[in-house]
């Protein structure tokens, strides 16, 4: 792999570990102070998805954005 798209791939893993383990966190405070909320909708755009499986996609991402980020740095 080239040193430039390794460098990118790195950098791109590493904002969505970031910003999906904040998604994350976001929704288990939620769910800690209102916990009546996790079912409802997460937009009211669309009836899917859930504050409840947004978290757990949240998490899940972040697993494997920061296993990518593991991987590809030096």
């Amino acid at each position: 792999m080239k040193e430039k798209t390794r460098h990118i791939i790195e950098r791109i893993s590493l904002t969505i570990f970031v910003f999906s383990l904040l998604a994350g966190i976001y929704i288990i405070g939620n769910g800690w102070f209102h916990p009546e909320t996790l079912k409802w909708q997460l937009t009211h755009y669309a009836s899917w998805p859930r504050e409840d499986n947004f978290g757990v996609f949240s998490f899940i991402v972040s697993f494997f954005s920061f296993l990518i980020w593991n991987l590809t740095r030096k």
